[in-house]
C-alpha cells in the first residue's frame, strides 16, 4: 500500500480570496490525500517553512492577485534552498498564457486556471507525484 500524498495548499501574498483554494483542498482531501491549508496572506518564506515542517509531497499555490511572477519563483527558490527539490509545485488562479511557459521552465509542475475541473486537478497531482 502506498503512502498517502501530503499536499500543502497556500495563498501567497495579499490576495484575500480563498474560496477556490478551499474547494481544491477539499477535492484533494476527498480523493484520499492529506491536505494542510495554511490560510491567507502567507509569505513565500512561510510557505517553504510549512512545507519543510509538514514533510509534504506537493505545494499548491492559489494566486489571484497577479503577483505570480514574483511570488512563485520565490517559493520555488526557497524550496530548492531548503533541499525540497522533490516537492511538486502547482499553481491555480489567474495566470496569463504568456506566463505559463516561464513558470513551467522555472519548475512549476502544472498550472490550473479559473474553472479547472477538480477531477483534472486531482488526477494531475497524482500523476505528477507518482500516485497514479
Amino acid at each position: 500500500m502506498s503512502k498517502r500524498l501530503r499536499i500543502l495548499v497556500a495563498k501567497p501574498g495579499l490576495d484575500g480570496h480563498d474560496r477556490g483554494a478551499k474547494v481544491v483542498a477539499r477535492a484533494l482531501r476527498d480523493a484520499g490525500m492529506e491536505v494542510i491549508y495554511t490560510g491567507l496572506r502567507q509569505t513565500p518564506e512561510m510557505i517553504v517553512e510549512a512545507a519543510l515542517q509538514e514533510d509534504v509531497d506537493g505545494v499548491g499555490l492559489s494566486i489571484l492577485s497577479g503577483a505570480h511572477m514574483t511570488l512563485v519563483p520565490r517559493v520555488l527558490q526557497g524550496l530548492r534552498d531548503a533541499g525540497l527539490d522533490r516537492v511538486g509545485v502547482f499553481v491555480g488562479g489567474i495566470v496569463p498564457d504568456e506566463d505559463v511557459p516561464v513558470l513551467k521552465e522555472q519548475g512549476v509542475a502544472a498550472i490550473f486556471g479559473p474553472g479547472a475541473s477538480t477531477d483534472v486537478i486531482v488526477e494531475t497531482v497524482r500523476q505528477v507525484l507518482g500516485e497514479a
